[in-house]
C-alpha cells in the first residue's frame, strides 16, 4: 500500500499544477475554435445540458467525491480495510446512480425545454455512469496525483483532436458535448480497471453501509448546496432567458473556473494529508499546512483577479471572438470570486472537513445557495448574464463570511502572517507597468502575452525582493530543479 512520504506534498502539488495547466491549455486551444463555429447558441445549449445533468451526477454521487477522500486517507495503509471501504461506497453510489437515471429519463421527454434537445441530454447523461465507476476519490485519497495527471492529459489530447476533426458547423454541438465527456470523464473507465492495484476486486461480504450513511448524508447536502449555486445560474438563465445569454455566461464561467482551479491547486492535494494528520493527532502539522495554503491562495488570487478584470476584453476576444462581447461584463463581475472560492476551499475542505465539522460547511453552502437563488430571480430577468454573475459573486462572499466567522479563532493567527501590504504593492506596481499595453494596438494574442509577461514578472520580482515566503519557496523550488538537472547533465557528459 502507498505510504505517506515526507516530501510528497510538493510532488503532488506540482502534479496538480500540471493537471491544472492542462485544464487551462485545453480550453485555450479548443474554445476559440468551438465558440466561433458553434456561436453562443451552440455553446449555450451544451452548457445548459451540462449544468442540468450535473444535478443528477451530484445526487448519484451522494457527496462521496469529498467524503471518500477522507475515508480512504484514514485506511490507506491497510489493504483489507481500504478494499472494504471502497466497495461500500461504490455500491452505494451504484444504487443512487440507477435512481438518478430513472428520474432523468422520465424528465427528458416530458419537459419541453429538455425534450427539444433529447439527444444532447441523453449523451450528457453518460457523466452519471462514468462518475460512478471512476472512483476518483480513491486515487485522491491515496495521493496518486501522477497517475491522475497523466491519464487526464492523454484523454484531453484525444478530445482535442476529435474537436478539430469532427466539429465544423453550428449543428455539431452534439459532437461538442461528446468531446467534453471524453475530456472530463471518459478516463474514469481506466480508473475502474486500474483499481485492482490498490484494492481487492472480489466480493468481501459483511459490508457496513450504515457507518457511512450519516457522513454521506451531510456531504450529500453539501454537494446539493454547492451544485445549486454553482450550476443554478446557467439553468435559470436557460429557463428565463435564451441560449445566447447562456453562451455569454458560459464563456465568462470557463475563464473563471480555470483561474479558480489554479488558485485552489494546492488545497486540492492537501485534503488527504490534512485528514491523515488529524487522524494521527498531529495538529501542529495540520495547522502548518493550512497556514501555507491560505498564504498561497492570497499570493495567487489577488494578482490573478486584478489582471483578468483589467484585461477581460482581450481574454474574451482571444478565447471566444467578437460574438461574445456580452461576456466581458459578467467575467469582470465574476473575477473576485477567485479570491473568495480560494479562501473557502481552504477553510471548508481543508480545515473544517478534516476536523469533522462538515455541518458548518453545509450551513455556509446552504446560505450561498439561498442568496444565489433569491438574487437570480431578482437580477436575471433584467440583467441576464451580468445578473447571474452578480448573484454568484454575492453568494460566494456570503459563504466566505460565514466560514470565516465559524473559524475566526483558528484562522486569525494564520491570517496575521500573510504579507498583505507586499501583495497589494506588488499588484499595484504590476498593473501600473502594464495598463498601457492595450493602447499599442497590437493583435489580441500579443497584447495578452506582453501584458501577462510584464505583469506577473514584476509581481513575482517584487515579492522575491521583499522576501515574501511563498514567492521565495517557488524560486527555490525551480532553482533546485534546475540545479539537479544540471548535475544529471554533467554526470552524463562525464560518462
Amino acid at each position: 500500500m502507498p505510504k505517506i512520504e515526507k516530501n510528497s506534498i510538493r510532488k503532488n502539488f506540482l502534479m496538480n499544477v500540471l493537471l491544472t495547466l492542462s485544464t487551462f491549455i485545453f480550453p485555450l486551444i479548443t474554445f476559440p475554435y468551438v465558440s466561433r463555429v458553434l456561436t453562443p447558441i451552440g455553446t449555450g445549449k451544451v452548457a445548459m445540458a451540462t449544468s442540468f445533468v450535473q444535478y443528477f451526477v451530484m445526487f448519484a454521487q451522494l457527496g462521496i467525491p469529498t467524503y471518500g477522500i477522507r475515508a480512504v486517507a484514514k485506511v490507506r495503509n491497510d489493504r483489507e480495510k481500504l478494499s472494504k471501504t471502497v466497495h461500500e461506497l461504490l455500491i452505494i453510489s451504484t444504487v443512487t446512480s440507477v435512481l438518478a437515471y430513472l428520474i432523468l429519463f422520465i424528465l427528458i421527454p416530458t419537459v419541453p425545454r429538455l425534450a427539444a434537445e433529447k439527444p444532447l441530454y441523453y449523451v450528457m447523461s453518460a457523466n452519471i455512469f462514468l462518475n460512478c465507476i471512476g472512483i476518483e476519490w480513491m486515487y485522491k485519497g491515496l495521493e496518486q496525483y501522477t497517475y491522475i495527471t497523466v491519464r487526464s492529459i492523454i484523454f484531453k489530447f484525444i478530445a482535442l483532436v476529435a474537436m478539430f476533426l469532427f466539429i465544423h458547423n453550428q449543428d455539431d454541438y452534439l459532437i461538442y458535448g461528446i468531446t467534453t465527456i471524453v475530456a472530463s470523464s471518459l478516463s474514469y473507465v481506466l480508473n475502474f480497471f486500474n483499481a485492482k492495484k490498490f484494492i481487492d476486486v472480489k466480493w468481501l461480504g459483511n459490508y457496513d453501509f450504515r457507518s457511512h450513511f450519516k457522513a454521506v448524508a451531510i456531504f450529500l447536502a453539501m454537494a446539493i448546496a454547492t451544485t445549486v449555486y454553482t450550476h443554478l445560474d446557467t439553468v435559470m438563465l436557460g429557463f428565463m432567458t435564451s441560449d445566447v445569454d447562456i453562451g455569454y455566461y458560459n464563456a465568462a464561467i470557463k475563464i473563471k473556473n480555470v483561474l479558480v482551479s489554479i488558485v485552489t491547486s494546492l488545497g486540492a492535494v492537501l485534503l488527504p494529508r490534512a485528514s491523515y494528520y488529524v487522524e494521527k493527532k498531529r495538529m501542529k502539522d495540520f495547522q502548518t499546512i493550512s497556514a501555507k495554503a491560505l498564504d498561497f491562495v492570497m499570493v495567487m488570487a489577488i494578482p490573478v483577479t486584478v489582471y483578468f478584470i483589467y484585461f477581460a476584453r482581450q481574454c474574451i476576444m482571444l478565447l471566444s471572438g467578437e460574438a461574445y462581447m456580452g461576456a466581458i461584463q459578467p467575467m469582470q463581475i465574476l473575477m473576485p470570486t477567485t479570491i473568495f472560492i480560494g479562501i473557502t476551499n481552504i477553510l471548508g475542505i481543508q480545515i473544517l472537513v478534516p476536523l469533522g465539522k462538515e455541518r458548518a460547511v453545509l450551513h455556509s453552502e446552504i446560505l450561498g445557495a439561498v442568496v444565489d437563488l433569491i438574487l437570480n430571480f431578482i437580477l436575471i430577468p433584467k440583467y441576464a448574464a451580468s445578473g447571474a454573475a452578480t448573484g454568484t459573486l454575492i453568494a460566494e462572499l456570503a459563504v466566505l463570511v460565514y466560514q470565516m466567522a465559524v473559524l475566526w479563532k483558528v484562522v486569525r493567527p494564520m491570517l496575521r502572517d500573510i504579507s498583505y501590504l507586499k501583495i497589494f504593492v506588488a499588484t499595484f506596481l504590476a498593473l501600473a507597468a502594464t495598463f498601457w499595453v492595450p493602447a499599442l494596438g497590437l493583435r489580441t494574442f500579443f497584447t495578452l502575452a506582453i501584458s501577462a509577461l510584464l505583469f506577473f514578472s514584476i509581481y513575482l520580482g517584487y515579492l522575491v525582493l521583499r522576501k515574501e515566503p511563498i514567492a521565495l519557496d517557488a524560486i527555490h523550488t525551480v532553482g533546485n530543479k534546475l540545479h539537479l538537472t544540471g548535475k544529471v547533465k554533467q554526470g552524463e557528459d562525464a560518462e
